[in-house]
């Protein structure tokens, strides 16, 4: 072989090693296509709104790769789905791609209880909702400290600030209802803009709780009162009285629902 080579002129030998060298490499090209399965492409499928482990068992069984990339958590989507996912759907990808999923976590997260004692039950409530906690049962006391909390309390247990709770939790609240036992007659708010049902309460020392907002709504403030509660009159027709300092919770929707015999009006600016 070495005798082969010596030979035969350096040009000639050269060209053979050349010769030789592009044809390795032509096979290792070739080789390596079908190794990476150059050109072949694949369509993503959608797993959005998928539980995590049938989006899963999907995007294998079309040839990807996946992996959990985040794990959060929103109230309005059902747990342990998914909610993002990386190549959007009906992206075209080269095969063997990873797929990344975002999923809505299946257990809720915890919550520090905020504090909220001396706090003004508007303030306590607008606390709470940043907070993901909800507002439970309102419970008044004879206290100076009139429309100030004077303990939160969770499961009928009062528990301080800092201690865990899990999401969407109710607090119950014990309020200050003043050193006085004053009745008043209920409020009609009906009919009345939010602002100026938000008036109202005020100048009969009462306080603004929930605010369910109906569908459609852009302009909170303008949207119309058609339902409240505690309400007017009881279902004997009767009014009703509550003590000053309790809260009242407010439908509001965008077009003016009350019945024309029982709208309130608006008061003086």
């Amino acid at each position: 072989m070495f005798k082969f080579i010596t030979n035969r002129p350096f040009w000639v030998n050269l060209l053979v090693a050349i010769g030789v060298a592009l044809i390795i490499l032509f096979i290792f090209l070739q080789l390596l296509g079908v190794i990476t399965k150059h050109g072949q492409y694949l369509t993503v499928p959608s797993v959005l709104g998928k539980d995590t482990k049938s989006a899963i068992s999907l995007l294998e069984s079309k040839g990807f790769e996946v992996e959990i990339q985040d794990s959060v958590y929103i109230d309005t989507a059902k747990m342990g789905t998914v909610l993002k996912q990386l190549p959007d759907p009906n992206s075209t990808v080269k095969v063997n791609r990873t797929v990344f999923l975002t999923i809505n976590r299946v257990t809720l997260p915890m919550i520090d209880m905020p504090a909220l004692k001396g706090k003004t039950v508007n303030f306590a409530i607008e606390i709470l909702n940043r907070s993901h906690l909800v507002l439970g049962d309102t419970v008044y006391k004879p206290d100076f400290m009139r429309g100030s909390v004077l303990s939160q309390s969770y499961n009928g247990k009062e528990i301080e600030s800092g201690a865990k709770l899990p999401w969407g939790s109710k607090v119950d609240l014990v309020i200050g209802s003043g050193l006085n036992q004053e009745y008043i007659t209920v409020p009609s708010l009906l009919g009345l803009t939010l602002s100026e049902a938000k008036i109202v309460i005020e100048q009969n020392s009462l306080i603004l709780g929930a605010v369910i907002v109906e569908q459609g709504v852009s302009d909170t403030a303008n949207a119309f009162v058609y339902q409240q509660s505690p309400p007017k009159y009881n279902s004997d027709k009767e009014l009703v009285k509550i003590k000053s300092g309790q809260i009242m919770d407010l439908w509001v929707s965008k077009i003016n629902k009350a019945p024309a015999d029982s709208i309130a009006t608006a008061p003086e600016p």
